[in-house]
């Protein structure tokens, strides 16, 4: 689905890839290759989680992205907080899709 569409940065993902010193094309990797997906339902806004290597230790990382036509806009990027994703999810913010 998001390999064959174009992919584009926000400037608010660019600000936080600078903050925390995240390589370029990392987030665009994790939209392309994560198996897990999920709907926010607060922000209406498609979320991407996949574990990668980060500041030298291996940390789940979540993106979220919206699809406009045939553009991929990755919005943000964050390391999850330990039980992050667990609590949204029971909570009911985060589906799977």
């Amino acid at each position: 689905m998001v390999r064959e569409m174009e992919i584009e940065y926000s400037a608010h993902i660019i600000n936080r890839m600078l903050l925390r010193k995240i390589e370029h094309d990392l987030p665009k990797r994790i939209v392309i290759e994560s198996n897990e997906r999920y709907f926010d339902s607060e922000t209406g806004y498609s979320i991407a989680t996949m574990v990668v290597e980060m500041y030298n230790k291996n940390r789940e990382v979540m993106v979220a992205y919206i699809l406009e036509g045939n553009v991929t806009k990755l919005l943000t990027i964050h390391p999850l907080k330990q039980g992050q994703k667990e609590n949204r999810i029971k909570a009911g913010r985060w589906r799977k899709i």
